[in-house]
């Protein structure tokens, strides 16, 4: 729910179009969903003269308006709601939202989210509801406290930057503007900053950064000698950056260590105001090109409020963080299993938590396991058969561990039991499951001290940094690799 136009209309009949538009505002977001869900039916919003003139007549208040009109004035189109259909051009723009209270008339477009042909019931328009509420908040705002024209004057002067705050975009968020006004400062209303059209509002609070980067490795590790394990690195730097102004600068910069992964096909958000053109041109495509930029990875912006996706990129890291091998060999009603884990020596060893998932699709309920493990804990769950390997906190000095035993399996019952139409046969996988705090794969992070902010305040710069794994495949050695990729997600947040 959204407005399309807001208008404040002051009632003047002595002068020659009975009234001034004092404050408008339209939406031109809004009014491209209107044209997407009124379709056929859509009818654009007026200018300001047009719009004036056909309000007045339809509220019969243009001087010496005294000729019936089967529109208005028949009694078939008595009107309760203060929802009015506008002539204009030859068309009804409906619904209009108006009243008027202490010589001032409050009118709003509502957005509705279908056609209006045939008109919907106005129960259904829930921006009805919301376009009143707009509306009492702007009147009561301009009149409490108020005692002559020059306040008047002056909380109109404060409209556009209250809007900004409590109805950004056209959607309400707090009708409250005594609540806005309370949270920004109008010193700028005598010397206006220039404010983008992509920022709703200004920030006020203690300033502060923050910075996170995440990182997502794509792996699939088959251990034969004719299909070649793969892997790939994605990542994603998020900002936050609170910091007062319409346009405060901030510059970050991205590092890597001596021996780490380039970044590539680097994608950056709009709000980047420049980029050294080393940045754009490194291509995981070219192999043969050895001449990757290595860094620092520098980002000039212009911040927006919320939380944004400061750049993405992949790298092409030598290593998966985990190999791993996995063989399953089918006897009968029974599966004798193998595991075997090898944490890489340039991964930190330390887990938030580490899991290997290990599913038997299209099979019946595991009845019987027997299991060595020689290191973590092995859960067994019957009726899903699935076995969760519980590695823990941290892999032994040894960097490897295993896993073997034999699986045996009930009656199969398809209404219960787990399917899957790749893995059958001997067509199985593992699955890896962890988190590593302070650690990304690439070695790529974002050194607070680097931070530039051009902005009023010394701000509170946080890094933060994690590794989580979401997909990351082993699949079975003695059966045929199925086209599937797995995926490993690594965040990576810097204190």
């Amino acid at each position: 729910m959204a407005q399309r136009a807001v208008w404040l209309i002051s009632h003047e009949p002595g002068s020659p179009l009975c009234g001034t538009v004092r404050f408008s505002r339209r939406y031109p977001t809004v009014e491209k969903r209107a044209t997407v869900f009124n379709g056929a039916s859509y009818v654009p919003v007026p200018e300001d003269g047009p719009f004036l003139k056909a309000l007045l007549f339809e509220l019969r208040l243009l001087r010496d308006d005294k000729d019936f009109s089967e529109s208005r004035d028949s009694c078939s189109h008595i009107n309760k709601t203060s929802i009015y259909a506008l002539p204009i051009g030859g068309e009804e723009l409906w619904p209009v939202v108006a009243f008027m209270k202490n010589g001032m008339i409050y009118a709003c477009v509502p957005l509705v989210e279908q056609t209006l042909s045939p008109r919907p019931p106005l129960i259904s328009i829930s921006g009805i509801s919301q376009g009143f509420e707009l509306l009492f908040g702007v009147q009561g705002f301009l009149y409490s406290g108020q005692k002559n024209d020059s306040e008047l004057n002056t909380k109109l002067s404060q409209l556009p930057d209250l809007l900004l705050q409590a109805c950004p975009f056209g959607t309400l968020l707090d009708a409250n503007l005594q609540n806005s006004l309370d949270s920004i400062n109008f010193a700028s209303v005598t010397h206006p900053q220039k404010q983008p059209t992509w920022k709703a509002g200004t920030y006020k609070g203690k300033p502060q950064v923050s910075i996170s980067i995440t990182e997502k490795v794509k792996s699939m590790q088959y251990d034969k000698q004719d299909i070649a394990d793969t892997w790939q690195v994605i990542g994603v730097v998020t900002c936050k950056c609170d910091l007062e102004g319409s346009m405060p600068n901030v510059t970050i910069s991205l590092s890597l260590p001596t021996n780490g992964s380039p970044l590539q096909d680097i994608l950056v958000h709009p709000c980047v105001t420049s980029l050294d053109s080393a940045i754009l041109t490194s291509s995981s495509i070219d192999a043969a090109d050895d001449s990757a930029f290595s860094g620092p990875y520098k980002f000039p912006l212009t911040p927006p409020l919320e939380s944004f996706n400061l750049c993405y990129y992949t790298s092409q890291v030598p290593v998966p963080p985990i190999l791993g091998f996995y063989q399953v060999k089918e006897e009968e009603v029974q599966l004798k299993i193998t595991v075997n884990l090898k944490l890489h020596e340039s991964v930190k060893n330390s887990f938030e938590f580490c899991e290997a998932r290990i599913p038997f699709y299209n099979r019946g309920p595991v009845t019987h396991v027997e299991y060595k493990v020689s290191f973590g804990q092995l859960e067994v769950f019957r009726e899903k058969s699935l076995l969760i390997w519980n590695i823990g906190q941290k892999f032994p000095k040894s960097m490897e561990i295993s896993l073997s035993g034999t699986v045996t399996f009930g009656a199969k019952s398809h209404e219960k039991q787990p399917f899957d139409q790749i893995c059958i046969g001997g067509t199985a996988y593992l699955k890896l499951h962890f988190r590593i705090l302070d650690y990304t794969l690439t070695g790529c992070y974002a050194d607070q001290h680097s931070v530039q902010v051009f902005a009023s305040g010394k701000p509170k710069i946080s890094t933060y940094r994690k590794l989580i794994s979401s997909d990351y495949y082993i699949w079975n050695s003695k059966a045929p690799a199925p086209v599937t990729y797995g995926s490993l997600l690594l965040v990576r947040c810097h204190n």
